[in-house]
């Protein structure tokens, strides 16, 4: 191998990632209830150009036809989430068997072809029958969530290696219920801090369920969505005004997980507004977990306004994509390349907070991708974005940090939540109309990743 390729430890997982909603359609099939993404969707106005999940890239009568891709590309894991109102139509009480049984077949033609399942029990697709009794402001859905993991955990038991209890906390919280871009679509900020706290307790409740029901070599952790905080100028009041940006953006879901406690800083700028928490909340939060999963795509900056609480400022304009720096690369959903960032996260996550095994579930980028005329589908800058992203990753591996797998998103093409099938983030392009897959030049750079277990620079 020449000077310049980057190679990755033995045993590195090589992965893709998918969501319940975003791929696999079968909205109403077998007994499936209602989610809040059903109903947000449906709402006029909610997602671009009317878009809906209800058929999306109907992976549920094609998980056959997808994990054939899987084996094709030689992935060595998939990173799935179970749909909750499949499992629970109403979120508890009365058992839904045939959702199980998609779940165990789909498990079952993964190992079948050697691609280990990483299980993700909650990527925001609510029950509405808990939605419409407060949803995750209720804390009996903390108790819910907990039920259900121990039953998903039951049924499908050792043959799952991993197991994510939430994905993004901060997004369900704060994206759905702050900005109100996201199901349920709620804007009160009181509502979303509890939310938090509310999820956060649910995740720790559903890491003690699973221990009870899995194999003691099964592992169980959390993704969280990391974002570097930058100041706009080197002011004074832009830095201090990123500190507590990150306290909100980062430190909200890190400290309490891995140091016990909220971030002091963020009690005070909430004051009143802070979560109403139990005695033994924080003990639960703080359960021992074996890795953190990162999502993590590009950085943010900040800018002090005095006129603003910093958690209504700036990132608002960000997450749009309405501000770019000339010059700099940006992907079709306005967010800058910035390969850097996802360095740092790693980094920050085993060296401030002590963690020796972590994966990356959620990195990748989307483009406007078209079919050409010989029928390829040929994306050369998302391959140079993985290949700039992996190369932050191995530099990190390099310097001693647990970096233990990278997972791609995404394995397709899919509903891009609020931004329905108007952005491509996949590494297998999806043709609506007709459900046909094609893998994209992407794919095939990322096949060779795989075999090769690494990339040349």
């Amino acid at each position: 191998m020449s000077e310049g390729f980057l190679k990755f430890p033995d045993g590195f997982v090589w992965g893709a990632a998918t969501a319940s909603y975003q791929i696999e359609g079968a909205h109403d099939a077998d007994g499936r209830g209602e989610s809040i993404w059903d109903r947000f969707s449906h709402t006029p106005g909610k997602v671009l150009n009317g878009d809906t999940g209800d058929v999306a890239c109907d992976h549920y009568h094609r998980y056959r036809e997808d994990v054939a891709l899987m084996r094709e590309l030689g992935l060595k894991a998939y990173r799935f989430s179970v749909a909750w109102p499949r499992v629970f139509p109403a979120g508890r009480g009365k058992l839904n068997p045939a959702g199980l049984d998609f779940y165990e077949r789909l498990v079952d033609a993964l190992l079948a072809v050697g691609i280990q399942p990483y299980v993700t029990l909650y990527h925001w697709d609510l029950p509405q029958a808990l939605q419409d009794e407060g949803g995750w402001a209720n804390r009996d859905t903390i108790y819910h969530f907990r039920d259900y993991a121990a039953e998903v955990g039951r049924r499908l038991g050792g043959r799952i290696k991993a197991w994510i209890t939430h994905n993004e906390p901060w997004v369900v919280a704060f994206i759905g219920n702050l900005l109100g871009n996201h199901a349920p679509g709620l804007k009160d900020l009181r509502t979303a801090i509890q939310i938090s706290h509310h999820l956060l307790v649910s995740h720790g409740e559903a890491v003690k369920a699973l221990r009870q029901v899995l194999p003691g070599e099964s592992q169980v952790g959390i993704t969280l969505d990391l974002v570097p905080q930058y100041p706009v100028t080197d002011s004074e009041a832009d830095k201090a005004a990123t500190q507590r940006y990150d306290g909100f953006r980062n430190r909200w879901f890190l400290d309490p997980l891995f140091r016990g406690g909220y971030p002091q800083d963020m009690l005070d700028m909430f004051g009143e507004l802070a979560p109403q928490t139990q005695p033994e909340d924080m003990k639960t939060i703080a359960q021992k977990i074996d890795f953190l999963g990162i999502n993590s795509y590009t950085r943010n900056f900040v800018k002090h306004d005095p006129t603003v609480p910093v958690f209504q400022a700036r990132w608002q304009e960000y997450w749009l994509g309405e501000e770019q720096i000339p010059g700099r690369e940006y992907t079709d959903v306005g967010w800058e390349v910035f390969p850097h960032s996802l360095y740092q996260v790693i980094k920050r996550a085993g060296t401030e907070y002590g963690l020796q095994k972590l994966y990356v579930t959620e990195n990748g980028a989307a483009f406007p991708d078209e079919v050409g005329p010989n029928g390829e589908v040929d994306d050369p800058k998302r391959v140079a974005y993985l290949k700039s992203y992996l190369a932050a990753c191995h530099q990190a591996i390099q310097e001693g940090i647990g970096l233990k797998g990278y997972f791609v998103w995404s394995l397709m093409d899919n509903f891009e939540w609020a931004l329905g099938y108007s952005k491509r983030f996949g590494i297998v392009y999806v043709d609506y109309p007709t459900q046909r897959r094609i893998l994209k030049t992407s794919a095939k750079w990322y096949r060779q990743v795989i075999a090769r277990n690494g990339f040349e620079v």
